[in-house]
């Protein structure tokens, strides 16, 4: 695919013009707060749709678009049963909490909720999950741009291999976001969220109905794929009936509660955005606000990956072998070719096709979308559609970027190295902790390439880090004998025993290594995702029991201490000052009304 001069000119204008946001901003860094904080001086509506944003990186359109081609039209479950409900919750009932208690992070948060060892260990957790999740962002872009061969003509001009434009685009999506965070920090971040959202929906919306229309609509899409793909219930009772491997009571537990819970009410890159925010009310609308398109999004992202498996196989096709596309190369052999629009995975350094432990070739999936853009729009609107993608990219790598040099200057540096600086070397300390976070996600972004599929990675990734995290704050903010040790020593455990059970399951047809099953197998999971489900469950459960037994045998705090950080002991907001179209009650009905009709209507 070449891209022609309007593609490659609406490129440039949207780096152009994120860079040119930081660069705005600069002048308005002057304090601390307003590097980490944005001010804490931003409308609902923005925050609102940042809040959304943070969590629609890379990791949600190409990650999403991929589960949909893996999983069928049941990864509509990390919408409506593992985002809205916990969105609710904490527009509801947490952001009290964490705005009314002037914490700056959340693991500043459980410091003054329990202590700070249970603060550091959260701290550095969570510094390694940003770092992760930033660096699955920069993968994904990068495989983008090698698989669009932008950069051939000039490498192969260079006399370079082709295995190093892999290499360079990590170096530039990097620069780049490195650029508009060290500039203008939280707010650059949060504005360009904003244009990353619609950005997407313009660049989405066509691909969807030109998609749709190609297929014959959705019942012609229907007819092109299993049946189990185009039901969000159907095949539930049992994990081997269903593509996402796992039965209700996994789903509903590890997804809907553990995981979903365990993000949206725990995660300081979520949290951080509606903290952004001007008044205690607007932040407990941000969320609310944040859900109305996120219910939505599940048309935008995930059914890009199912048109892709049911986009017909292209005419040199040989024939096809359990359910894979195989064609005869110039030499005579053969070679896979993938399914539908989605192809083999191959090495990106070396190129050679991958396959999985029965030898069958592992199916790309993380290449859906990318390549339903480069098969369906033309010029200028397949820029628009590449520049949306790049702006996912940049997105989830600049708010998992922001969150980590936050937690690292406020809850770290300036908690256990240097105490007594003053404020303008602590925003001098949160430019370079962005280097330094670049860096590490540069290193992340290569540990990625293990996976067919980067949302299995990120929630692997969430299932050692938030799952047992939650189990820590709700029982904290809902039970006041809740003690620092006893939260201390069930975090460490839900984490030890998450590891632990990775380490003696492994998802079917995967090698042992980084999928699992580095101690032993004992189980097998039909997918990586059920795995991943179950390693939450594992980790919540250890934490949740754990903390409850040994705040039974330890001293708590006073009372005095907790007002505004258990819900018993906090004076509940004033909704009938509010005229009650905004207040958060009735936007959290009318939700709650909404999702039970969706999941009704594709159940």
């Amino acid at each position: 695919m070449n891209l022609t001069f309007v593609d490659w000119l609406i490129m440039l204008l949207y780096f152009v013009f994120v860079l040119g946001i930081g660069f705005a901003l600069k002048r308005f860094m002057k304090t601390s707060k307003d590097f980490f904080q944005a001010g804490r001086a931003l409308p609902a509506w923005i925050c609102g749709l940042a809040f959304i944003s943070a969590n629609l990186g890379a990791q949600e359109v190409i990650g999403m678009g991929a589960s949909g081609a893996k999983y069928g039209i049941a990864t509509s479950h990390f919408y409506w049963l593992g985002a809205i409900p916990a969105m609710i919750f904490v527009g509801v009932f947490m952001m009290p909490f964490y705005y009314g208690s002037k914490a700056r992070s959340v693991p500043e948060f459980l410091r003054l909720r329990y202590d700070e060892k249970t603060r550091a260990y959260n701290a550095c957790s969570f510094a390694v999950m940003t770092v992760f999740s930033s660096g699955i962002s920069m993968y994904a872009m990068a495989r983008l741009i090698q698989t669009l061969h932008v950069f051939d003509g000039l490498f192969l001009s260079m006399g370079l291999p082709l295995g190093w434009i892999f290499h360079f685009a990590i170096v530039i999506s990097a620069i780049i976001v490195l650029g508009y965070i060290f500039l203008g920090g939280l707010t650059s971040a949060i504005y360009n969220e904003v244009l990353q959202f619609f950005l997407i929906v313009a660049g989405f919306l066509p691909l969807v109905w030109i998609g749709l229309r190609n297929v014959g609509g959705w019942d012609g899409l229907k007819t092109r794929l299993p049946e189990a793909y185009s039901h969000a219930w159907r095949g539930m009772t049992h994990a081997n009936t269903n593509p996402l491997g796992v039965e209700v009571f996994g789903l509903a537990m590890g997804l809907g509660f553990v995981l979903s819970f365990g993000y949206w009410c725990t995660d300081f890159l979520v949290i951080q955005t509606a903290m952004a925010t001007d008044s205690e009310e607007n932040a407990r609308r941000v969320p609310l606000i944040a859900a109305i398109p996120k219910m939505f999004f599940p048309f935008l992202v995930i059914l890009p990956g199912l048109l892709a498996i049911a986009t017909p196989l292209t005419a040199n096709s040989a024939k096809i072998v359990n359910g894979i596309a195989v064609q005869n190369a110039a030499n005579g052999e053969v070679v896979p070719a993938g399914k539908g629009l989605i192809p083999v995975k191959v090495d990106p350094i070396n190129g050679k096709v991958l396959y999985d432990q029965k030898g069958q070739p592992l199916l790309d999936y993380d290449l859906a979308i990318p390549n339903m853009l480069l098969h369906y729009f033309p010029t200028g609107i397949l820029g628009l559609g590449l520049t949306a993608l790049l702006a996912s990219f940049m997105s989830g790598m600049a708010g998992n970027v922001t969150a980590f040099n936050t937690v690292w200057t406020y809850d770290l540096y300036q908690g256990y190295i240097n105490k007594g600086a003053s404020d303008s070397h602590y925003l001098k300390m949160g430019r370079w902790a962005t280097v330094g976070g670049i860096l590490l996600s540069i290193c992340a972004a290569y540990a990625a390439t293990s996976f067919n599929n980067i949302m299995d990675t990120l929630q692997l990734v969430f299932s050692f880090v938030n799952a047992p995290l939650f189990a820590t704050f709700l029982l904290g903010m809902f039970w006041k004998r809740t003690t620092g040790h006893a939260a201390f020593t069930g975090l460490v455990s839900g984490t030890v025993a998450a590891i632990v059970h990775h380490g003696l399951t492994l998802p079917a047809d995967a090698h042992p290594g980084i999928h699992g099953g580095w101690i032993a197998v004992v189980h097998s999971y039909p997918s990586d995702m059920a795995q991943n489900f179950w390693t939450a469950i594992w980790a919540f459960s250890v934490n949740f029991v754990l903390t409850i037994i040994i705040s039974l045998f330890t001293k708590p705090r006073e009372e005095k201490d907790l007002v505004g950080l258990v819900y018993s002991l906090t004076p509940k907001p004033v909704e009938h000052t509010m005229s009650w179209y905004t207040r958060p009650s009735t936007l959290a009905v009318g939700l709650i009304v909404l999702l039970v009709g969706l999941n009704i209507i594709f159940r």
